[in-house]
This record gives C-alpha cells, sequence and structure tokens, in this order.
C-alpha cells in the first residue's frame, strides 16, 4: 500500500540560500521522507513521505510539522502551517547603526596606519580580506557553515558509539575540520589566482570584475538587513548540485571525515567566499590568491572555533537581529567604497575618500 504524500508547510528563520540546502539536507534525511524542496521566495518547504503512526493511522499536519522541527531546531528554524507574518524590527537599527558607524570610525584610523587599503587604489590587502572574514562569520550565510559543523561533530561521535569506542577526543574532529578548511582555501585560493593568470585582464575587464564584487556584496549586505525581501531574489549561490555534494561530505564514514568537510566548505553557498573567488581571480598569482582566501578563512575561525567548542549560536540568539543588520551595513559601507573606489581608479570620479 502506497502511503506517500505530499505536504507544504512555511519554514521560520530562513535568510538565504545557505538555508535551502539545509532544510532540504537536514529533511531529506529522515528515514520516512523521500523528497524535500525549499524555497526561499516563499520561506516554505514541500515534503513527500510516509507520514503514518505506528498503528497505521495518519499523523495531523501539527504533528508533523512538529517532528520535522526537531530536525531542524538545532539549525535556528522551525516549520510551521501557518505562513510567517515577517516582522521588520526597525528598533534593532537603533544599536545597529551606532555599531557600523564606530566599525567604519576604526576602518578610517586602520587605513590611516596603513593596515587596509580598500578605499584607495591600491588593490585589497590581506587585513581587508580578513575584516571580510569576521563581518561574513557573523553573518546568516555562514550558519550553513557552523551547522555542517556541528552535525559533522555529532555524525562523528555517533560512529564512535556505534563501534564502542570511547570519545575522549572530542575536540580533535573540529580541530581537524579547521585545519582541512584553512589549508584548502589556501590551496584553492591559489588555484583560483592561477587560473587567473591565464586571462590577462585588462583594466576595463578588472573594472568590470571589481564591480560584480561590489554588487554581491551589497545584495548580501541589504539581505542581511532581513528588510527588503526582494533582494533575496538576487542573491548569486553555488550551483545547487555542488552545494548539496559538499554538504553531504558529513556523512562520509571515515576517518578523514572531519578534515574532508573542512575542504568541502569552500564550495558551500556563502556569498562572501563567492565574492572573494571572484576578486581572487584578478591577483593572477598563486601566492597571492592563496594569501588572500587565507585571510578570509581565518576571519572566519574566530567564530567558527566559538560554535565548535562552544553552544554559541548567533542565529539562535535574542539579539540576532541586531547581529545581522549590525553585519549588513557594515557590508554594505564595504560593497559602496568598493564601487566608488572602482569608477575612481578607471578616471570616471576623483578621489573621494582622501584619509
Amino acid at each position: 500500500m502506497n502511503n506517500q504524500k505530499t505536504y507544504t508547510f512555511h519554514v521560520h528563520g530562513m535568510h538565504c540560500n545557505a538555508c535551502i540546502l539545509v532544510t532540504e539536507s537536514e529533511l531529506s534525511d529522515l528515514s520516512y521522507i523521500t523528497d524535500a524542496k525549499s524555497s526561499l521566495k516563499n520561506h516554505s518547504v514541500t515534503v513527500t513521505g510516509d507520514f503514518t503512526n505506528i498503528d497505521s493511522s495518519e499523523k495531523s499536519l501539527e504533528q508533523i510539522a512538529q517532528e520535522l522541527t526537531v530536525s531542524l531546531k538545532p539549525h535556528g528554524y522551525s516549520v510551521e502551517i501557518e505562513k510567517q507574518i515577517h516582522k521588520k524590527k526597525w528598533s534593532d537599527f537603533k544599536i545597529a547603526i551606532p555599531v557600523a558607524v564606530l566599525f567604519a570610525i576604526l576602518f578610517v584610523l586602520l587605513q590611516k596606519a596603513g593596515l587596509v587599503n580598500i578605499i584607495g587604489g591600491g588593490k585589497v590587502t590581506y587585513g581587508t580580506v580578513f575584516i571580510i572574514g569576521i563581518v561574513a562569520s557573523l553573518s546568516s550565510c555562514m550558519a550553513v557553515v557552523g551547522g555542517l559543523l556541528l552535525s559533522m561533530s555529532a555524525n562523528f561521535d555517533k560512529k564512535a558509539l556505534e563501534e564502542h569506542r570511547k570519545t575522549n577526543k572530542r575536540f580533535k574532529p573540529q580541530i581537524m575540520f579547521h585545519i582541512g578548511r584553512i589549508v584548502s582555501f589556501f590551496i584553492l585560493g591559489g588555484v583560483i589566482g592561477v587560473i587567473g593568470s591565464a586571462f590577462t585582464l585588462s583594466t576595463t575587464a578588472t573594472f568590470i570584475l571589481s564591480v560584480v564584487i561590489g554588487l554581491v556584496m551589497l545584495i548580501l549586505g541589504i539581505n542581511l538587513l532581513d528588510t527588503f525581501t526582494w533582494a533575496k531574489k538576487l542573491q548569486p549561490s553555488m550551483p545547487k548540485f555542488i552545494a548539496r555534494h559538499a554538504h553531504s561530505m558529513n556523512q562520509v564514514n571515515h576517518t578523514l571525515m572531519p578534515l574532508l568537510v573542512g575542504i568541502a566548505t569552500f564550495f558551500l553557498p556563502c556569498g562572501f567566499t563567492q565574492s572573494m573567488q571572484i576578486y581572487t581571480l584578478s591577483t593572477e598569482s598563486f601566492l597571492t590568491g592563496g594569501m588572500t582566501m587565507l585571510a578570509f578563512a581565518l576571519g572566519t575561525l574566530p567564530v567558527l572555533a566559538l560554535i565548535s567548542f562552544s553552544s554559541f549560536s548567533i542565529q539562535n540568539s535574542k539579539k540576532s537581529g541586531i547581529f545581522f543588520k549590525s553585519a549588513g551595513l557594515i557590508v554594505i559601507l564595504f560593497a559602496l567604497f568598493n564601487l566608488i573606489n572602482s569608477l575612481v581608479v578607471i578616471g570616471v570620479i576623483p578621489p573621494i575618500f582622501n584619509f
């Protein structure tokens, strides 16, 4: 007897394309689910499966929603029958704007000290990329990496218990994950730099590349504000089949699994990572490209380390709106600086920031 049925539920807590990957992957792993398709546009998920109880009675929509929420709650999502009423918390800007202004002041001071250089006519420095990495780690997009890390750790411990092994080295998988992530970002960043060297970029091509990076970051920043829902449709993402395979690495039952998962994060749908990968093309050098992606990975390390070794979670925090809006405003500033700088370099406008 075929008990397969399809239902559509509303998902609260979705922010970006990474959320599509997480919700689909987690729900597809459930034994009674045969298919799961998420929609960022509608903040919904459509699931197909056998939704019957042990006594063959059919589960209610409320019961199904509760069961699905159990799987998604650790990642900051909840499944509901009713459509989410999006509340734009403008009050968060009372704190977010001063935070962004303070960051801008700090950035100017670092610019004067020569530690960062995104406003002048030179190339983006490793210090700037490191700061972008810090901001990226506070974004909702990076939640997919944190969720993958926690899922990988749980799978690692489960395997150890099944094999009756002691898990006294509980931090070993997390350490291997971070080593794999940092080393792979350097090597793969270098590879992208070498690919860029195969194409001699003209001034026009470099300008177009800079504008693309600026626009991608502008869209990311607007999305982080969680105020203008239309911007979510514009955010680019890694092809789903690549991202899904990268995310499924946490199911590999091998001693080197944590290392492989760390490497796989290079291919996850994080807009910040992708914008840095695009910039790395313009470096036209293995060393410069590798160091650029390494600086970005090191910038994300502090927050990811907190996620690894504690129950830290920005997305589940009551102050998450302030975190995301502050990060969004800072990213928008970076994007505008990059776009203005691109226009200055090709001589369209005179230098505006002389500090």
